[in-house]
């Protein structure tokens, strides 16, 4: 399974990755060190960065808008299974990040700031951890560093990184409220930028 995980990570700096980790970055391709969501999918539309940091370069792809959103399980932190459709009714903003992702750690503070603004009106902020260890380095992660709006859900078995298939973390994936896919950040994003918000906006509209 670890050879053919089609989550080639291409975001993230592949040296921080630990030993395990990086035998799953294996894909067709050359993979970029530099923090740059690279390529442009299908229906996707090429976006720069913010204010030359390259910790947040991304493109945004559409090309699956409206399709439901996957019905698998990951796991709390309190080691329960959850799945998505236990946030029906609500639009949810899905974060995909590893613990040794440097554009994913630079992103997580604004997704925690979204959280505390959108979380009180209705809007699931979900990080769900791709680390093979799971809660083994999430839960010291969340300890580590103070992001109080937000929940360390982990999927050791990369079930959301085969299902989105882009190749890259971070990767967001924004539903409506109906449990339908608007669009899809690819690599990392200022989540705090006038984009972001037009983006949750229209979600929170939905």
């Amino acid at each position: 399974m670890i050879l053919l995980l089609p989550v080639g990570l291409a975001a993230c700096d592949r040296q921080s990755q630990p030993k395990e980790q990086a035998n799953a970055a294996i894909s067709g391709e050359a993979l970029p060190t530099s923090g740059e969501a690279v390529g442009e999918a299908a229906g996707g539309e090429a976006t720069g960065g913010h204010g030359g940091d390259a910790a947040f370069n991304y493109r945004l792809d559409r090309s699956k808008a409206g399709a439901p959103a996957p019905d698998f399980t990951f796991v709390a932190p309190d080691g329960s299974d959850m799945s998505l459709q236990d946030f029906a009714g609500k639009p949810l903003l899905v974060n995909l990040w590893a613990t040794w992702c440097a554009p994913c750690v630079a992103e997580m503070p604004t997704l925690d700031r979204v959280a505390q603004t959108y979380g009180p009106k209705g809007l699931a902020v979900l990080t769900i951890s791709q680390d093979m260890q799971g809660a083994k380095v999430v839960t010291p992660f969340f300890a580590k560093h103070k992001l109080p709006h937000l929940k360390g859900y982990a999927d050791p078995e990369n079930r959301f990184g085969f299902a989105y298939a882009t190749g890259v973390l971070p990767t967001t994936v924004l539903y409506d409220a109906q449990g339908k896919e608007m669009l899809r950040v690819v690599g990392a994003m200022d989540w705090e930028g006038p984009e972001a918000k037009a983006l949750i906006d229209a979600a929170m509209a939905s």
